[in-house]
């Protein structure tokens, strides 16, 4: 039977992802009563967060400084600014990069560790740029626990609250739109899941904190940046399916702008899921620095090759202006072993069940769990033992003889003989690559040194069919620094704010066109902080 319920709250927050959990727990701090929306049910708080790596890009922490790493919020601000390519036009997006730049030990790394979050002691170093500067130094600290003990801790840190009686978390709820009257935003209403009534939260301020907009293949199509030609005609879901713009719809219905709605953060190595939980369900890999990333015929990818870790945005660029939108990485078992990984917490268990010794041993012997898992149960890979036989495989895979193994065998052909001459004569961009990740001492127990793809010692050969997969919009709700929602004027609508990837991390587009990587959980963080405190001063 269907039931009306109605609620009453100083502030609700639409979505218990991370940025909205962040607001909620800052608000009943400063003595708010919140109501917390959450369309999941009550065992899966936390979003896209829980299952992510726990990574967060720090400025001048005491982890960089411990290891030597000399850094600093001007560089790290210039360094956001080149790779964003901010234009004359994202004020609000630029003014919250500095605030991060200037704010990130303080207001996220601290603010972790209050919670009994701790950090790996290694800095990983991610995104370092390909033509122009990305992160200068390494920045990128990983959670030790990832994803799942970030939201676990902030969830048990929220429980255990003084205030805990201020907070009432609706879960199982789906907000279907803002509410008005006389023309003055006063809540929201929706649909409970489990009885199929309709409820309504009347409210002073509303917090859209419910994600973006590419767990929607199709909003992600219809927001492609066109530059790029038409998106691929396969794509792989790497975000959360409530990532589907809705809220995104109900803030412009009643005058919110939406800004830099186009750009998109997705990944180049996307796999599809061995147990999909939703349609086009992907994995998205840590591509192998040491594999040879070719197209659909077994040609490499230039006339730059593609390697990981410099610039993600190129990477997927790349296979984009291919013919055909997928690619393969094609290496042996000792590369993949070595290097091969898989992003979130799912397939990174030593890390995950802070498991020092798993950990140590995936170091020394290899990521064999996770690549045996992956060659028994993933599609998109095949194993041979010969080269003529993985070609035969791949196409089979694909259905279609569209693998040249003449080509393919010159290409790796003359790139081991390029790794024969030795290193003073190597006239590779990909082997020069390689050397430089090699010399920081948190890559080299992660990279080859120097390894060919045919190699008797090394085999078997692997080859996996990758497609450009989702992950996070770049751009949202405009919001000023106190990620109040703005119209199409600039002007604050009075009682919204939009916080994480809502607000598209801040501003409507904090990140410009590229991310520094490790800048989206913490700016989920900053912007719920910030938002909590303008409601609780009076905005």
């Amino acid at each position: 039977m269907n039931t009306n319920t109605n609620h009453q709250c100083d502030v609700v927050v639409i979505g218990a992802g991370l940025s909205g959990l962040t607001t909620a727990l800052e608000l009943i701090g400063k003595g708010k009563k919140v109501i917390l929306i959450e369309r999941n049910n009550s065992n899966n708080l936390g979003g896209l967060a829980t299952q992510s790596g726990g990574g967060l890009n720090i400025i001048g922490s005491p982890v960089q400084k411990r290891t030597g790493i000399i850094d600093s919020p001007e560089l790290a601000f210039k360094d956001w600014c080149s790779f964003a390519e901010f234009s004359d036009s994202d004020n609000y997006p630029k003014a919250w990069a500095k605030k991060y730049t200037e704010e990130s030990v303080e207001k996220i790394y601290y603010w972790l560790k209050a919670k009994g979050i701790g950090f790996f002691p290694l800095v990983h170093w991610v995104e370092r740029g390909l033509y122009k500067p990305g992160n200068s130094v390494p920045r990128f600290h990983i959670i030790w626990g990832m994803g799942h003990k970030l939201t676990h801790n902030i969830l048990s840190f929220i429980d255990q609250h003084p205030n805990r009686r201020n907070l009432s978390i609706l879960s199982g709820h789906n907000v279907t739109d803002l509410t008005s009257s006389d023309n003055t935003l006063n809540g929201c209403e929706g649909l409970i899941e489990a009885t199929s009534g309709v409820f309504t939260v009347q409210a002073e301020n509303v917090v859209v904190a419910s994600g973006g907009v590419v767990g929607d293949l199709a909003l992600l199509r219809k927001y492609w940046h066109s530059p790029w030609g038409k998106p691929p005609e396969l794509l792989l879901n790497g975000s959360h399916p409530h990532a589907d713009g809705r809220m995104h719809q109900a803030a412009e219905k009643i005058g919110g702008k939406l800004s830099n709605m186009n750009a998109q953060w997705n990944y180049a190595a996307g796999v599809h899921h061995p147990n999909p939980q939703m349609p086009h369900h992907g994995l998205s890999l840590v591509p192998p620095r040491s594999a040879l990333w070719v197209d659909y015929q077994g040609k490499r990818i230039g006339p730059s090759p593609l390697v990981s870790s410099f610039d993600t945005r190129h990477l997927v660029k790349s296979i984009c202006q291919q013919d055909k939108q997928y690619s393969w990485q094609v290496m042996n078992w000792k590369i993949a072993v070595k290097e091969l990984s898989v992003s979130g917490c799912d397939y990174n268990l030593p890390f995950k069940d802070r498991n020092i010794y798993e950990l140590l041993k995936t170091l020394v012997f290899g990521n064999y769990k996770v690549v045996k898992e992956l060659t028994e149960s993933c599609i998109d890979f095949v194993v041979a033992e010969t080269l003529p036989e993985l070609v035969k495989k791949m196409n089979a895979l694909n259905g279609d003889d569209s693998v040249d193994l003449s080509l393919l065998a010159e290409e790796i052909s003359t790139y081991d003989q390029m790794i024969d001459r030795g290193i003073k004569f190597q006239n590779d961009e990909q082997l020069r690559r390689i050397a430089q990740v090699r010399l920081y001492s948190g890559d080299r127990a992660k990279t080859c040194q120097f390894q060919k793809i045919i190699d008797a010692k090394a085999m078997p050969l692997i080859a996996i069919r990758e497609f450009i997969i989702s992950r996070k919009s770049l751009g949202g709700l405009q919001t000023n620094l106190k990620s109040q929602a703005l119209d199409l004027k600039g002007n604050v609508l009075p009682g919204l704010y939009a916080v994480g990837e809502a607000a598209g991390f801040g501003g409507g587009g904090i990140h410009g066109k590229r991310s520094l990587e490790g800048t989206f959980l913490g700016a989920c963080i900053l912007t719920g902080q910030s938002a909590a405190q303008a409601i609780a001063t009076g905005g």
